[in-house]
């Protein structure tokens, strides 16, 4: 007498672990090994190479630019001197070749000055105060807009500053000479300890740094998210067109095969992202000695991973991973429903218009943004991957924000997973109808 036969790859009593593992292995394999590998692998690192280079094109093009500040004071007279002796002290070196490193207007409105920053219609404003101990307190304003190299001169003009604000205000006095304070603020981006003017102290090398690690870590995460997203559904369909799909489903479960594809080509898309961003940090890492040798020293613009803390680095990896699962199982659900290869360009930009909707405010949030948009932007779902991403490259970010966030994407990948599991299943079932919206909710009905 026979009794019933297990499906080929079928696996008593394991749950189905061991045929999630044999799909993920097999995908792995197949992906890693893969001409499209090597050479997409290339075509990352190479735009990545380049983002972590930016810093030492900015310190060669900032050679030959001229830096707009804005002065302001509460006091008229200490603004006049303020105006002239920054312009005396910092540009007296380069009136020969006839190209001024700074210039310096005077502004009386505080809340002018701040505006005129946060436009970008200048490069900072700085606000020079007397404190209660007869010192100096001296404050820039500045969006991402001073190179480290021209704040730190700034900081020297405030020395000069106050040693003739001390010469003429105490001729002849045994009161000490107080160095002034100074510290550069960002008046929408949170980045330190919190200041008096609503702004926090900002070290300009740490925040170039992080904007810099906020963009590879973004442009990485989209590129990744949105090409292994394809290459989940060209897997589907081609499975499909060959009527591999039907052998397939008989020796294993869609659950099994849906998360074992996810895991496999996620565990390639993870080795790429290793390969890819190991070079770009050892750039990162080098581009401030490589400007040191070929433009001269400079201390301000030391190494470049000031902004790359473990952190960071963990929330990358967490981002990354739940995003992937969430864009992989739209693509594998929507790849099920086609019958041909050809009918892949259908589906492609359709599933890429939300990734793309989350990149446009992580772009902004990285200049600085901070509007309530890019905040609601950081905890939908399929934008949080991008847009947190870069609120914490440059940013400080709420603990509760972050726990929002990564609470959401949880809840929402296994919905969406089962989910594209159901279309999965009888996606199988559909060959030869055109993938319309109508069949996508039918399928998702059951």
């Amino acid at each position: 007498m026979t009794g019933a036969t297990t499906p080929v790859g079928r696996t008593e009593g394991s749950g189905g672990a061991g045929n999630v593992a044999l799909v993920a292995k097999r995908e792995y394999i197949e992906r890693v090994r893969s001409r499209a590998f090597l050479f997409s692998t290339l075509l990352l690192a190479g735009p990545a190479i380049v983002i972590s280079l930016i810093p030492l094109g900015v310190r060669l093009v900032d050679r030959a630019t001229v830096t707009r500040v804005l002065v302001v004071s509460s006091e008229p007279a200490l603004a006049d001197q303020a105006l002239g002796t920054l312009d005396q002290f910092l540009n007296t070196n380069t009136a020969e070749r006839g190209a001024p490193t700074f210039t310096f207007e005077r502004l009386d409105d505080a809340g002018i000055a701040r505006r005129l920053v946060q436009d970008g219609a200048v490069a900072g404003a700085m606000t020079v105060e007397r404190g209660t101990d007869g010192g100096l307190d001296v404050t820039v304003l500045s969006v991402g807009g001073l190179t480290a190299d021209r704040a730190q001169l700034l900081q020297v003009g405030s020395f000069a500053v106050g040693i003739l604000d001390w010469t003429a205000s105490n001729p002849g006095s045994t009161n000490a000479f107080i160095i002034p304070g100074f510290r550069v603020t960002d008046p929408n981006v949170s980045t330190g300890t919190a200041a008096t003017d609503g702004g926090d102290t900002l070290d300009p090398a740490e925040y170039a740094s992080r904007r810099i690690v906020g963009i590879v870590f973004v442009v990485l995460s989209f590129l990744t998210l949105v090409f292994y997203g394809l290459w989940v559904a060209s897997g589907v369909v081609a499975e499909k067109a060959g009527r591999v799909m039907e052998l397939l489903i008989s020796a294993a479960t869609a659950p099994q095969l849906v998360i074992g594809k996810i895991l496999g080509i996620g565990l390639a898309g993870l080795t790429q992202v290793s390969l890819v961003l190991l070079p770009a940090l050892l750039a990162l890492l080098a581009s401030g000695e490589i400007g040191n040798q070929v433009l001269g020293p400079d201390a301000a613009a030391a190494p470049s991973l000031a902004g790359l803390s473990p952190g960071l680095l963990g929330a990358f990896l967490v981002y990354f991973v739940l995003g992937f699962a969430l864009y992989a199982a739209l693509y594998a659900g929507a790849g099920s429903l086609l019958s041909r290869a050809e009918d892949l360009q259908i589906i492609a930009l359709p599933l890429s218009i939300p990734a793309i909707m989350g990149y446009f405010p992580a772009v902004l949030a990285l200049s600085g943004g901070s509007s309530a948009f890019i905040r609601f932007a950081s905890y939908v779902p399929l934008w949080s991957p991008f847009v947190m991403m870069a609120r914490l490259s440059i940013g400080r970010v709420e603990p509760w924000e972050i726990a929002l966030s990564v609470g959401l994407l949880l809840v929402t990948v296994p919905v969406v997973t089962i989910l594209a599991i159901r279309v999965y299943r009888a996606g199988v079932l559909l060959y030869g109808q055109p993938p319309t919206v109508g069949l996508f909710l039918r399928t998702l009905r059951g």
